[in-house]
């Protein structure tokens, strides 16, 4: 990744499935695109709407979030989890990917004596990639049986230097539910900051929505994204709130980096906040997608199960090779997914399918392989 020129990005990881994605395209009636997690359904109307209607177009937005902006996702924490925010600790970001990939650069401007994030090690490629563009060591944390982190492998050597401990819950790409009580116990006794990515929190399917916050403030903080919530991901719009020596800094460092979200997007995801009405409806149509496309891959012999979390399908590869696996999807199905090992080595044997397609366009692919629509 470096050379004597400086760094050299590496390929970026869907990149690696264009061959696949020309085969998928290459079946009659076109490809299913269950790769990457971009919504396909429609926002609610008066989100789009309201876009046009901000009359903030002509200033600078405020770099910390409109009040209109942090109202609204104060407001949501409390439907949503029963914790109690103030509006003036909550602050916008750009998303929750420009949040991820750049938050070690500014924790190691903070604490220069750290260099070090504590990831999962199957995890989506930003967390690592974060550490990496900011000149620090990624130390993945390996997964417990259950697949979710165990702190208790993390080398006292590596948590004495760490800047941030990433949790993400419901996890990507399996869907795993963290302990986060845990997980906030640790950064405590460990002086390090938990930052919990809990991006895809409004579909979770065990039990209700979790939340760091709700252990208390004090050396964490969540990160919240309305992309998958709201199906408005090209508006980049997110928010962050938790400990208030934390978010203050950060929020001071991204006033002079000038992260800014439009306002016109903030407007509208005030708007997109107070809906829950969608999101129920959103819900309904992941569970149902995710029960029907596991019965497909059942079919074909692999191993899938809805998950604890998210709209993704994290599956066994017949015969263990994922990329065989994949490959089959592509060329019989027109279904192009993602073999497991693009979010980390622990992923070997195993396909990420995103259920972003509507559900005639995942019975056209089990049509395709062969197998009847369901009455």
């Amino acid at each position: 990744m470096t050379s004597t020129g400086g760094f050299v990005p590496p390929v970026y990881p869907y990149e690696r499935l264009l061959a696949f994605k020309d085969k998928a395209e290459a079946v009659e009636g076109g490809i299913v695109d269950l790769s990457i997690g971009t919504p396909c359904d429609p926002p609610a109307a008066m989100v789009v709407e309201a876009l046009a209607k901000s009359g903030t177009e002509r200033g600078y937005p405020q770099s910390v979030g409109s009040p209109r902006y942090r109202a609204a996702a104060a407001g949501w924490v409390t439907r949503r989890f029963g914790v109690e925010l103030e509006p003036s600790t909550v602050f916008a970001c750009v998303g929750a990917k420009e949040f991820v990939t750049s938050l070690p650069h500014w924790l190691r401007l903070r604490s220069p004596d750290r260099d070090t994030v504590l990831y999962p090690a199957l995890s989506y490629p930003s967390y690592e990639m974060g550490a990496i563009l900011a000149g620090c060591r990624a130390v993945p944390v390996p997964p417990d049986e259950a697949g979710r982190l165990n702190l208790a492998a993390v080398d006292e050597a590596d948590a004495a230097r760490a800047l941030v401990l990433w949790v993400n819950s419901p996890g990507n790409p399996a869907g795993q539910l963290e302990d986060l009580g845990a997980a906030a116990a640790w950064g405590r006794e460990h002086a390090v900051p938990v930052f919990s990515d809990e991006c895809y929190v409004e579909f979770t399917w065990n039990g209700r929505p979790r939340t760091i916050l709700e252990h208390g403030v004090d050396g964490v903080v969540a990160l919240h994204s309305l992309s998958k919530r709201s199906n408005v991901a090209g508006l980049r719009a997110g928010f962050y709130a938790g400990d208030d020596s934390l978010t203050r800094y950060l929020s001071e460092v991204r006033k002079h980096a000038g992260l800014l979200v439009p306002g016109p997007v903030q407007f509208a995801a005030a708007v997109a906040l107070d809906d829950d009405a969608q999101v129920e409806l959103q819900r309904a149509v992941y569970t149902e997608r995710l029960q029907r496309f596991a019965e497909v891959l059942v079919d074909l012999g692999a191993g899938a199960t809805v998950p604890g979390g998210g709209f993704y399908l994290w599956a066994t590869a017949p015969g263990g090779d994922a990329w065989a696996f994949a490959e089959t999807l592509a060329a019989e199905g027109g279904c192009l997914v993602s073999p497991g090992d693009l979010y980390g080595p622990s992923g070997t044997g195993h396909v990420r399918v995103a259920l972003v397609q509507p559900r005639e366009r995942l019975d056209l692919v089990a049509q395709r392989l062969g197998m009847p629509t369901p009455s």
